[in-house]
């Protein structure tokens, strides 16, 4: 029998090994890496899918997605959700009619979901802190999209610490019917600070918890509005287009 040379000294003996051992010793590593490379793909394959299924895409829809953030589209829009990546580039106008059903669904349902926590929040919040004023967990998101009462009677008034007319203006704007969402323009996302201007401003707690008026952190939305003009702003929608009242 053809034996290797190699040797293994066990209690002064030397036995010899098969030279078969060797040789499955020496099997190319890349026999090996083949189930291993399929098992790593699986995982990432069902992700795609899970997350497909999520925003109601078709797998080839999904893959539509993120090619399309590959190119241009995602380097002008980095941040797109996949409905309104796809719903811009729709290849017909049934195509973008139907993104845009999907998108305007996927939003109540969000927002739903979104304003039953928030008066979870403001729940708990009353039982924690009684007397203090709950802080809209929705403030980061734009006015419009914030709560589904919003619309053109809804008013989004800024507001800033050093505003001397400001929290007049806001005491005037309690006492009437109208709702408005308040956002703190250098609340540095504080919400001491942006609860201690609303007690100085005489905003009433009870309002605040039936959402007839929304403290709010600003988070970019008075420089995204791109108003230059003075404090208070009191802005109303019209026609998708932000207005000075």
């Amino acid at each position: 029998m053809n034996v290797s040379p190699l040797c293994l000294l066990l209690s002064g003996a030397c036995l010899l090994l098969p030279s078969v051992v060797q040789a499955e010793a020496l099997i190319p590593l890349a026999v090996e890496s083949t189930p291993h490379t399929q098992l790593q793909e699986h995982p990432t394959q069902a992700l795609e899918q899970v997350l497909a299924t999520e925003w109601g895409l078709k797998p080839e829809e999904w893959q539509r997605y993120r090619r399309l953030m590959q190119g241009p589209l995602g380097v002008y829009s980095p941040n797109l959700d996949p409905l309104t990546a796809l719903g811009i580039e729709a290849r017909d106008s049934q195509e973008q009619q139907r993104y845009a059903e999907q998108q305007v669904q996927a939003e109540f349902a969000r927002v739903q979901k979104l304003l039953a926590y928030q008066n979870a929040y403001n729940d708990a919040f009353q039982r924690l802190y009684p007397g203090q004023l709950p802080v809209n967990l929705m403030g980061t998101e734009s006015t419009a999209q914030a709560s589904p009462v919003t619309s053109s009677v809804r008013l989004a008034v800024f507001v800033t610490t050093n505003c001397k007319n400001c929290p007049e203006r806001v005491r005037q704007l309690q006492q009437t019917a109208q709702g408005f969402d308040l956002y703190l323009v250098d609340s540095l996302g504080k919400d001491d600070r942006l609860r201690a201007w609303a007690k100085r401003a005489g905003i009433e707690p009870q309002k605040v918890l039936n959402r007839d008026i929304t403290l709010n952190h600003d988070a970019g939305h008075w420089a995204r509005l791109g108003d230059n003009g003075a404090f208070p702003a009191v802005m109303r929608q019209v026609n998708g287009q932000w207005q000075r009242q």
